[in-house]
């Protein structure tokens, strides 16, 4: 292949990429992450604090919010509240919707994700590198190709998220390890170094570069090929020790070289020992440690205790099923349903070339195949099961193997071109099928983007990216007067583009405590998003609200993640809601007996809401009212007994522990 032609292959395929990410965006509203992202972003360039959000590390939020200096935006003041994860999504809302009007809303959006697509166009650039440089220039292209259509990276590469910046900077680290094993020198050395700091600033699951790494040197070291055995130690030596002394001096450039969080010496709510207490084992001290001699920032920390935290308590949705914690078949599940069938069909190929010792880039294979093995390894492990979006690192590795394979084949014979050129064809058909709607893309084994809900949820599916169709829908056919159970709100208020639907509670809603109130019974139409109606925030279908819609046939589905639903309903669930969440407020300010109030209606609203018979009991322990909390506890343990096994044993301890209290 020629030279120019080669360069003008793979800009086109570039162009492509980009005009991909800019259409799916253009059309969809804020979601999930994105506003306290941008806000933390924007205020660690005015007021170096990175206490805001140290949920992420904030490279890919300093990036993307760069466009918005210009703009010289009015912040909203601090709202005071007692978690910094609210501050920081109500504070991100205020700061995109109330600087103006929705143009203004859509500029600040879009300038920031197109900021942060550049880092999916890297990518890009750097798998054709890495592709050309190892296997030729067909192998570079193909290899390009298949992540210019791969629907995964294009639903998240314009997003004000960290998954595609540390997909980037993880396929950089181990490039650049690759290259400066392959032939030391300094310049590669330094890439080494600033790609492994910028893997480790951009997400806390940069960390993983690691035991990638590590894994690489040893197998390098116990069987190694072209020099000596003291000769590849002695590389990987310096490799592992310049990229990490250099990767986290980049860490701590991002952090201004400051411990603190916030600036001017304010302290973090909660404090860092606070915020450990819930981990496991050794896990809380050694976080200490790390705080006491300030090898990492403090916000960084915070993060990875956050990571942590979320791992061992958070829900997980699959196959239509709600599991309290995470499965250890919901990554490899997810990959298969999310992936082309063209990509699965040639990994199948690559593998095949491999065990027929048709591909023997033994070297590369070992590069590029341990990291994404790693990679689903560890997230298996995590527990924390919201999207096919935590194993987008893996996407960019495999793409470089399968063109090398694909390659090695075709030229042992011409056929497995053309083989090829149809699994590619059939990867790129399918994936555009789905545009713009790339977020809820599943393969046709699977029914396509329709029916991922049916077997995925949260951002496989719905990130609340849906609110421009949504107006546009009801603005259609002029509904004024309607419900809506929105997976984001009220983090995002789809308020803000004009939707005039009152809001049905979700389970974020009651996590911010904000007061949501609904009648007994409504008449639609009923829009509920499709992380709302699975239900699975609430860790069981038992304590979910929208159980009554989940077998209902929907009147209408907007971009594949938002059902319609006509007619008139009985709410008196999401009710009786209303009412636990004041009772709790209530309680909480110490106005027991007007929380008991609230309570007692909770429960005459919907005796089998769980959370209504365990406010009313906890509220009349608080009041010494022993014997009537105990029925309480008695009616909630029934109801516990009604779940799902793995939430049965997390509820009925909990409940066990309060019946006896009111016993004694």
């Amino acid at each position: 292949m020629r030279k120019y032609s080669v360069l003008a292959g793979a800009l086109l395929l570039l162009a492509i990429f980009m005009c991909e990410l800019i259409v799916s965006v253009r059309q969809q509203s804020l979601s999930w992450d994105e506003g306290d992202h941008i806000f933390a972003g924007y205020q660690a360039w005015k007021t170096a604090d990175f206490g805001i959000n140290p949920e992420h590390p904030p490279f890919v939020k300093e990036l993307a919010t760069l466009p918005l200096l210009s703009m010289h935006l009015k912040t909203p003041p601090p709202k005071g509240l007692p978690f910094f994860k609210d501050e920081a999504y109500f504070d991100g809302r205020d700061l995109i919707f109330n600087n103006g009007g929705e143009s203004t809303a859509d500029r600040i959006i879009f300038e920031a994700r197109m900021a942060a697509a550049t880092l999916s166009l890297l990518l890009g650039v750097l798998v054709f590198l890495a592709g050309r440089e190892m296997f030729g220039n067909a192998a570079g292209l193909f290899a390009l190709a298949l992540v210019v259509f791969e629907p995964n990276l294009i639903a998240h590469g314009a997003y004000v998220t960290t998954d595609m910046g540390v997909s980037c900077f993880m396929f950089a680290t181990i490039y650049a390890l690759y290259r400066y094993t392959k032939a030391p020198s300094l310049g590669r050395l330094l890439c080494l170094g600033i790609a492994a700091g910028l893997a480790l600033a951009s997400k806390h699951s940069g960390v993983l570069i690691a035991p990638m790494a590590l894994t690489i040197a040893a197998i390098e070291v116990a069987w190694p090929q072209d020099i000596s055995r003291k000769q590849v130690a002695s590389r990987f030596a310096v490799a592992l020790c310049a990229g990490t002394v250099l990767g986290i001096f980049i860490l701590w450039c991002t952090y201004g070289f400051r411990f603190s969080a916030h600036p001017g010496g304010v302290h973090m709510t909660p404090s860092l020992a606070e915020y450990a207490k819930g981990l496991p084992g050794m896990e809380p001290r050694i976080y200490l440690l790390l705080a006491k001699l300030q090898i990492l920032p403090e916000s960084y920390l915070f993060g990875m205790i956050d990571v942590r935290r979320l791992a061992n308590s958070f829900p997980t949705y699959i196959f239509g099923k709600i599991h309290a914690h995470g499965v250890f078949y919901y990554f490899p599940a997810a990959f298969i349903i999310k992936s082309t069938l063209g990509f699965m069909m040639l990994i199948l190929i690559a593998a095949l070339a491999v065990l027929t010792r048709r591909f023997r880039a033994r070297r590369e294979l070992i590069f590029f195949g341990v990291p994404p093995l790693i990679y689903l390894l560890i997230a298996i492990g995590t527990g924390l099961n919201i999207g096919a979006r935590h194993i987008l690192p893996m996407y960019a590795f495999l793409a470089v193997l399968i063109g090398g394979a694909i390659v090695a084949l075709a030229q042992a014979n011409r056929r497995w071109a053309y083989v090829a050129a149809i699994l590619l064809a059939w990867h790129a058909i399918s994936s555009l099928r789905s545009s713009p709607i790339y977020l809820a893309y599943s393969n046709e084994l699977w029914g396509g983007p329709a029916n991922t809900y049916k077997y995925l949820t949260d951002s496989n599916v719905d990130w609340g990216q849906q609110l421009k169709s949504v107006n546009r829908y009801l603005a259609q056919r002029g509904i004024k007067d309607c419900w809506f159970g929105y997976f984001v709100e009220p983090a995002i208020s789809f308020s803000a583009y004009g939707i005039p639907c009152k809001p049905l509670p979700t389970a974020d809603s009651m996590w911010m405590h904000t007061q949501v109130d609904v009648p007994a019974t409504i008449t639609g139409p009923v829009l509920v998003s499709v992380g709302t109606l699975s239900g699975y925030e609430f860790g069981s279908a038992v304590l979910s609200p929208y159980q009554p819609f989940v077998n209902l046939k929907p009147s209408a589905v907007i971009d594949n993640g938002v059902f319609v639903f006509d007619g008139t309903f009985d709410t008196s669930f999401a009710s009786s809601l209303g009412h636990v969440t004041r009772a709790m407020d209530l309680a909480a300010a110490k106005q027991l007996d007007a929380a008991l109030a609230e309570a007692q209606e909770a429960v005459a609203i919907d005796p089998n809401a769980l959370q209504a018979q365990m406010i009313l009991g906890d509220t009349l322990m608080k009041l010494g009212r022993k014997s009537e909390a105990k029925i309480a506890y008695t009616k909630a343990l029934t109801i516990v007994h009604t779940m799902e096994p793995d939430a049965q044993a997390d509820w009925i301890p909990r409940v066990g522990k309060k019946l006896r209290s009111s016993e004694m």
